[in-house]
């Protein structure tokens, strides 16, 4: 057993039984490297990562490869989620160096931590040569080895604002603009199966969230009828756990059809939001349901007792990737009985398998009442008998052994999952959800805050690790919705203190935007800001969404300048090349129309505003009480002749106010 045994990550854990003498990140495995002269391998993975596996049973596992590996080395694991910063400083080097990123991630350092060469997975003979070729470099070429290093370095610590000529600009925001970024996203849409044009294929909430906002203010029927698509068939195809809930990372087709089988908690967080938002415009029945068993799904198998959600499910289980989520022909005619034939039309189930090796795996492409009807197995049971089809093969599935699950709790995922459930609360109106969003929001700030100071991981009782700007940005965002679906000003108090927090340690005045790592946490090579939307949004396009919000609800100024200036700054790439800075894209659409301020005042505060939610508004604040606040937007305002008051207000100017939820709406749609 190896150093790791006493981590907490479920990946390093994975790690204490290899022969590789196997070091956490931190001063004793750095101070080693320097005292011995010896170069440092980094070796960073997560624990639902598949070829993370392969490469520990292929290599890791291996005592010949590991007495290479202990030799020449100082080997150094990294659980990425546990330690984004670390990750992302190796990963830019590696792809400075020409090779496409991804895990595992292997990065070859000298003693002072700074990178020369970097790869992937290899297969173990290649491993084995490639650690031979670095000691003899190490040994026989330093000072090239080192050269080449400090322009890594060097590379690294240029600013992005350099990097891609991001100048400070008077802000101006149009709906020309928009259409000019949404025709630009368009080029790149598969117009057939939704989504990009490219496998693999992922969900990119934040490409959704700005066709949503797009569409509202353009109705422009393409971005609704792309983004139709592309939801129906995420929701629809084997991405989808059919049987249990819950969307995989992400398709390795084209087809949505074959998931890479991990479960990540940030994934479903976002498309929750999504599908939320989604159903309360198009109303769409398989919307709801995809929320609601991916909420069910979350509750009982991701949830701790503690009161925090866990990070991930693994892909493989008994050494095969998605075993635990496929099925054989006589697997599924044994636990389906009489229902066996009909079940099996619908799906395509065959004794061949439609994926490999005999097994089929639960795909659809269209809704299920269209798909039978067109197999012509419709009938008025089958929506019934297709529900106890799906519990008949959770039940069996339960006999499974089931995939790893990594049960520590993240500080920003858990952000991102409190915004989900708000959204899904406000769509659907169901209590139960709204109270599973306020439980989360209590967990973060009753063990994952001192003060005004988050961490970013929770497990066994403890929190640790120093919170990252990724985490003040996705519980800030969370605490933001938390307000808007009770009106109890602690979140929004909440939310203040960590926006103050990290413009005090996070904030760069002189470029303009957010670093990634407190100025109280540990220094590395380099001090990385992140700027470009990926399949979760960037920190800083989040922190930029965050000021915007509450500089509108706290009448603060300060607040709403720095996110001018993030969004101004960024606008040059906006119009270069959308499709890496969506989240930021979402934010112009608030921006290029007036964003609508509903104050709500008087006894029934809490069943208007409900009833509002039911809408599609996007571009809005709500704020509330059944009293009176010393809020600004609420300051002063009163009931109506002891009937519940709703206040329309743009940019604080209020117009008459009005006492019945249609009204309001009339006065929403007259300025829109």
């Amino acid at each position: 057993m190896n150093r790791l045994s006493q981590q907490t990550s479920p990946y390093l854990l994975q790690h204490a039984h290899n022969p590789v003498d196997w070091y956490p990140w931190g001063p004793e495995a750095l101070a080693k490297a320097k005292t011995e002269n010896k170069p440092i391998l980094v070796s960073i993975g997560y624990s639902a990562c598949h070829w993370c596996h392969v490469m520990e049973r292929e290599s890791f596992e291996k005592e010949a490869v590991a007495a290479v590996m202990n030799d020449y080395f100082v080997c150094i694991k990294v659980d990425r989620e546990e330690r984004p910063d670390v990750d992302a400083v190796y990963m830019d080097a590696v792809q400075a160096m020409g090779v496409r990123g991804g895990w595992p991630l292997n990065v070859f350092l000298l003693p002072t931590s700074k990178p020369f060469y970097g790869v992937t997975y290899l297969p173990p003979q290649n491993w084995v040569q490639l650690l031979h070729s670095i000691q003899k470099a190490f040994t026989d070429h330093y000072d090239e080895l080192a050269s080449s290093a400090e322009g890594f370095v060097e590379n690294m610590i240029v600013s992005d604002s350099q990097k891609y000529g991001l100048t400070d600009s008077t802000a101006v925001y149009s709906t020309a603009n928009l259409d000019l970024m949404f025709e630009q996203l368009q080029r790149n849409f598969d117009t057939q199966k939704g989504g990009m044009d490219r496998a693999p294929k992922f969900p990119m909430p934040s490409i959704y969230k700005f066709l949503l906002r797009y569409y509202d203010i353009s109705q422009n029927p393409d971005a609704l009828a792309h983004l139709e698509l592309s939801l129906n068939r995420i929701a629809l195809g084997g991405i989808y756990d059919h049987v249990g809930g819950g969307w995989a990372r992400y398709s390795v087709d084209e087809d949505w059809f074959i998931p890479h089988f991990e479960k990540m908690l940030y994934d479903n967080a976002q498309l929750l939001s999504i599908y939320a938002e989604a159903f309360s415009l198009t109303q769409n029945p398989v919307y709801a349901d995809r929320i609601q068993r991916t909420i069910e799904w979350l509750r009982s198998e991701m949830l701790s007792n503690d009161g925090g959600f866990y990070s991930a499910l693994d892909a493989d289980s008994e050494g095969i990737e998605g075993k635990f989520y496929i099925w054989t022909q006589q697997e599924l005619r044994q636990t389906l009985g009489d229902d066996f034939e009909w079940f099996s039309k619908l799906y395509k189930i065959s004794k061949q398998g439609n994926w490999e090796h005999g097994y089929n795996h639960l795909h659809l492409t269209h809704a299920v009442e269209e798909t039978a009807k067109a197999a012509g197995i419709f009938s008025d049971q089958l929506p019934e008998l297709y529900r106890n089809a799906l519990v008949r093969l959770a039940l069996k599935r339960a006999e499974k052994i089931r995939p790893g699950l990594d049960d520590k709790i993240l500080a920003s995922w858990n952000g991102l999952l409190i915004k989900g459930l708000c959204d899904c609360y406000r769509a659907l109106g169901d209590e139960s959800i709204r109270e599973l969003a306020v439980a989360t929001g209590r967990f973060i700030a009753d063990k994952m805050t001192a003060k005004d100071k988050l961490w970013h991981s929770y497990k066994n009782g403890l929190a640790s690790i120093t919170a990252f700007l990724e985490d003040y940005a996705a519980v800030i965002e969370g605490y933001l919705g938390l307000y808007q679906i009770t009106f109890d000003e602690q979140w929004i108090q909440n939310a203040q203190q960590l926006t103050d927090y990290s413009i005090h340690n996070f904030y760069d005045q002189s470029e303009g935007f957010f670093h990634f790592t407190d100025a109280y946490g540990e220094t590395l090579i380099a001090r990385k800001k992140e700027i470009f939307d990926n399949v979760i949004p960037a920190s800083n396009s989040m922190m930029a969404h965050n000021l915007y919000i509450l500089g509108k609800m706290l009448d603060r100024d300060d607040y709403s300048k720095i996110s001018d200036k993030m969004l101004a700054k960024i606008t040059k790439l906006l119009l270069a090349d959308v499709q890496w800075v969506t989240n930021w894209a979402a934010l112009y659409c608030l921006r290029s129309v007036p964003t609508a301020e509903i104050v709500i005042v008087g006894h029934e505060a809490e069943a208007i505003r409900k009833d509002f939610d039911r809408f599609f508004i996007p571009n809005k604040i709500v704020m509330g009480t059944t009293t009176a606040s010393n809020l600004p937007l609420l300051e002063n305002r009163t009931d109506l002749n002891a009937k519940t008051a709703i206040y329309i207000c743009y940019d604080k100017t209020c117009q008459l106010p009005v006492t019945r939820v249609e009204d309001a709406l009339a006065q929403l749609s007259g300025r829109l």
